[in-house]
């Protein structure tokens, strides 16, 4: 971090939920920490060591609760500062008064969202790919969910980029030996065959960790648009899925004109149901315009769920999107023989099967194979470093200067660290010194 420690604030923040608890946290961070501990606290814990003190307001002399009490020095901590906790009775005056307490001492203030986990970025205790697994593991509803989230934060996408980023480094590095001290013996000539062959690893890893979609499809759910002709269902069968009357259920045709989403967890799998717009003919402007986001919540989806009254209406072909075909009303009228299922919403009649539908595409959609990327942020980092290494190796093939190669080298290994933060060109100095004997 820039500037010295005595410039940092010392940051606190209630790190549990909000309202009536059995116990309430609050975690400071920075150099005033220990200070701040003796003045609420009359004196610090052994390190690392939960103590019972009875915290007192440092203006008043107040009790403001008995509290159990843990310092931790740094650098090994969370944030690289030293931190400490106040476990407190969970009550909410006495989660506001301790507050209160800790901002009226000299250098404290209120944490910033997020402002711990930032500052154990700038410290180098997390990257930005773990700290994205941290805020995931935090927002995980499903089982899938939790378990990439913490693959994430316990280093798997950061130790297999920066595994890439180092052979960027180093291929880099074996370009600029060619061209800057090829001279001097230490160095070989040519590095064409060695740098050519590495690239081409790199290349493919790329391209499979593009071509794997899971990763988003896990942590943005796999997206189910409900389609089909006004009055087929579709909002009934959304609030079937829900458990829930999450969408408004008329008899009069083109009521939903906007998207309605609920978010559902099939056997660990996040789910997002879409119940869209009805599609028909129609010159009311604002149906017209439901529709045409239908068309487009349909492109977008990982499946579409074609719903029509006994499965008589065909989905178009123009959807753009793998389709199963929904016979509804089952309770009313038998469906057609080429459905996929057909199910009764108000009954419930074949919900289950529709479910386990869903739950094998899904299952069958999401593969086997790890996902890497997780965020849009990451695809168009491993997309620039792909197309800065394709490029490269168009140069090298054509026998281009060495100066162009290791442009684009270096455009690559800024790209794919920007995944976890590391994009500091003097890695590639420390790789090319350290590997050759150049005696500069």
């Amino acid at each position: 971090m820039s500037g010295t420690t005595e410039q940092i604030d010392t940051i606190f923040a209630s790190a549990s939920g909000h309202g009536r608890a059995a116990i309430t946290v609050i975690r400071l961070s920075g150099p005033a920490t220990r200070a701040c501990i003796e003045q609420l606290a009359g004196s610090v814990p052994p390190d690392r060591s939960l103590r019972l003190r009875r915290l007192r307001d440092p203006d008043g002399g107040d009790l403001l609760d008995e509290s159990l009490v843990v310092f931790m020095p740094r650098p090994a901590t969370f944030t690289g500062e030293d931190q400490a906790e106040l476990h407190l009775h969970g009550g909410v005056a006495t989660r506001a008064a301790v507050l209160r307490a800790l901002g009226a001492l000299p250098g404290c203030r209120m944490a910033e969202p997020g402002e711990f986990a930032r500052r154990a970025f700038l410290n180098a205790r997390l990257d930005l790919s773990r700290a994205e697994g941290l805020a995931d593991l935090i927002d995980a509803e499903t089982d899938a969910q939790r378990r990439q989230a913490l693959k994430q934060l316990g280093g798997g996408l950061d130790q297999w980029v920066e595994d890439v980023r180092e052979k960027l480094l180093s291929s880099m590095a074996l370009v600029e030996s060619a061209l800057d001290f090829s001279d001097e013996g230490d160095v070989p000539f040519s590095v064409t065959e060695e740098v050519i062959g590495t690239l081409r690893s790199v290349e493919r890893r790329l391209a499979d960790a593009l071509a794997n979609p899971v990763g988003e499809r896990i942590r943005d759910g796999f997206i189910v648009v409900l389609a089909g002709p006004p009055n087929s269902g579709k909002s009934s069968l959304l609030n079937r899925l829900a458990r829930r009357d999450a969408a408004i259920v008329s008899p009069i045709p083109g009521t939903t004109r906007d998207a309605i989403e609920v978010h559902l967890d099939l056997g660990g799998i996040p789910l997002t149901v879409i119940d869209t717009a009805g599609l028909r003919e129609s010159h009311d402007v604002i149906e017209q315009s439901g529709m045409e986001r239908t068309r487009a919540r349909a492109r977008e989806a990982d499946l579409i769920l074609w719903l029509s009254e006994g499965g008589r209406v065909h989905a178009p072909d123009s959807l753009g999107a793998p389709t199963l075909s929904v016979a509804t009303k089952r309770d009313l009228s038998e469906p057609e023989e080429a459905c996929d299922v057909a199910v009764s919403a108000l009954t419930g009649a074949g919900v289950p099967e529709l479910v386990s539908l869903l739950g094998e595409q899904a299952a069958k959609d999401m593969g086997s194979a790890d996902p890497l990327i997780t965020r849009q942020r990451h695809r168009d980092a491993f997309s620039r470093a792909l197309q800065a290494v394709r490029r490269a190796l168009i140069l090298l093939e054509d026998s281009a200067a060495e100066e162009l190669v290791a442009e684009e080298l270096r455009l690559a290994a800024r790209a794919i660290g920007t995944v976890t933060g590391r994009v500091d060109v003097e890695d590639m100095l420390d790789r090319l010194f350290s590997t050759f004997c150049i005696g500069k």
